[in-house]
């Protein structure tokens, strides 16, 4: 059962939909989460798949690579499904995400291949990285930032 939350900022139409602190054991509960606020808000089908997998990839390197600790908050607008994921982690260039292969690499890469959009934000108290799929069921554009490795 998601519960919803009054919030978001004044004026931007968006509403946090949940807010909850994950660890590694936390993962499969995050996809069910996901999947569910997806479905709620009207994701269908393979985009509703795409939200899914995005976010089990960006929360999995918040495990991994961020203090094996995070924090996701999920919020919409009436445009967008949003996720954001952030975590103490000592952060990283975004170029320098390394390309997918057999040691890892890959989560970045498809995040950003599934989602309508995905920005990366890093700082001396963690990393955050967001990524949305609109609601109409249109992709975006390649030329918006997708497809290509990080």
């Amino acid at each position: 059962m998601v519960r919803e939350r009054a919030g978001g900022a004044a004026g931007t139409g968006r509403r946090i939909v949940v807010r909850r602190e994950f660890g590694g054991g936390d993962l499969p509960g995050l996809r069910l989460l996901a999947d569910g606020c997806a479905a709620l808000a009207g994701l269908a089908g393979p985009r509703r798949g795409d939200f899914v997998v995005a976010v089990d990839a960006v929360a999995g390197n918040a495990v991994r690579h961020g203090g094996g600790r995070g924090v996701l908050v999920l919020s919409r607008t009436p445009e967008e499904l949003e996720c954001r994921v952030t975590d103490r982690g000592p952060g990283f260039a975004e170029d320098a995400v390394p390309p997918p292969g057999p040691g890892g690499g890959c989560g970045l890469w498809v995040a950003r291949l599934v989602s309508d959009r995905l920005t990366v934000a890093c700082g001396p108290s963690g990393s955050a990285v967001t990524l949305a799929m609109r609601l109409s069921g249109d992709p975006a554009p390649v030329a918006h930032g997708r497809g290509s490795p990080g």
